[in-house]
């Protein structure tokens, strides 16, 4: 049995906060802060640029230290003294730049308007920041989450540069490419994961806990849980609300892996990739994307707010605001990825180190 439930309740759920202290970065609606929660942390705060984002973080979570602002300004601004006492410091760096689904090189090293937070970024430098957070608060931890695409073609030498950075900045450095399929999320979401330690901590951890070859800190992320199809998910729902007729059309044709068959008139139509998904009933369900459209396989109906919210291990009493479900829930990290991962890095290093006796 999973050790972390992805249909749950804030309501309901007891936080402990007897682990440590996060501060997470790029929070998003919070997906991670309430993974740190479920696995006994205390997330102090939070970092975030976009203000709907925000508003559904405060409402949600309401943080003891929110900074509503690009984290170059975070970078230059007198922060609290208790972020420099931080167990773990946590961050999503915004990844649609290296994103298969996006224009990856096109868009390197490019001043945009991008969705997050409505101003111009070059989105392939913020995890660079992060690191620069990283140098001046001196966490015990940092783990950094990113699309898979990052590891893949020229991409990679910016995994290079960011080892070289937090090498710089005090930091053994180690990456895990993780799919929530098998740590209890009803989702295929395959993520890369950087898990930081600092350096001056490494005589603290067992012998047992360090990697053969070079003796740094190493983690053990292989999860093996079972599998959670959709059809042990899917709800008995009379409202919901049906596709549009232009969905319809990609519905009728659609294969589970998001692809429709376009007839052009002329007999030689193609093969289009729409972002759209019939959830399959014996499969696990495709990663939740902001932009996509998710329907049930066998009735032209979309999916209810529960079952996206069950699919993203997100709790279902989370307060959305009005805004879009798919758009929060495909941007941040699962929870439960995050509650599995926290609760390794508390057992196999954390309790040997020593947690933040401050609870904020």
């Amino acid at each position: 049995m999973a050790k972390f439930n992805y249909d749950w309740k804030l309501s309901e759920t007891t936080f402990t906060k007897d682990k440590g202290n996060v501060f997470s970065c790029f929070a998003c609606g919070g997906g991670s802060t309430m993974g740190y929660k479920l696995a006994g942390f205390n997330v102090c705060g939070d970092n975030e640029i976009d203000k709907r984002m925000n508003d559904c973080y405060v409402e949600n979570h309401n943080p003891k230290y929110n900074f509503l602002m690009d984290i170059k300004d975070l970078l230059i601004s007198k922060l609290p003294h208790h972020l420099y006492d931080l167990d773990i410091l946590d961050g999503s760096p915004p990844c649609s730049s290296f994103s298969f689904a996006g224009s990856r090189e096109k868009d390197w090293g490019k001043e945009k308007k991008f969705k997050e937070g409505q101003k111009k970024q070059v989105l392939d430098t913020l995890f660079f920041d992060f690191i620069d957070l990283s140098k001046k608060l001196q966490p015990k931890i940092v783990i950094a989450e990113n699309v898979e695409g990052l590891m893949m073609g020229n991409a990679i030498d910016y995994v290079k540069k960011i080892y070289k950075e937090f090498d710089k900045a005090g930091y053994y450095t180690q990456h895990h490419i993780l799919d929530g399929s098998l740590m209890g999320v009803p989702q295929r979401r395959r993520r890369v994961f950087f898990i930081c330690i600092r350096k001056d901590l490494r005589n603290l951890i067992p012998e047992s806990n360090l990697d053969m070859i070079n003796q740094s800190p190493y983690l053990d992320l292989r999860f093996n849980e079972k599998e959670i199809p959709f059809g042990e998910i899917e709800e008995i729902d009379n409202n919901r609300i049906p596709i549009s007729e232009k969905e319809k059309e990609m519905w009728e044709k659609s294969d589970e892996l998001g692809y429709y068959y376009k007839d052009n008139g002329k007999g030689n139509g193609e093969r289009m990739f729409g972002f759209f998904y019939k959830m399959m009933k014996n499969r696990v369900s495709k990663t939740i994307i902001g932009g996509g459209c998710y329907a049930l396989q066998d009735i032209p109906y979309k999916l209810n707010k529960n079952e996206i919210c069950k699919i993203s291990s997100f709790p279902s009493d989370y307060n959305f605001l009005n805004q879009n479900v798919y758009t929060i829930c495909g941007m941040s990290v699962p929870p439960i990825m995050i509650a599995n991962i926290a609760d390794r890095i508390y057992d196999k290093w954390l309790k040997y180190i020593g947690q933040s006796i401050h609870i904020y």
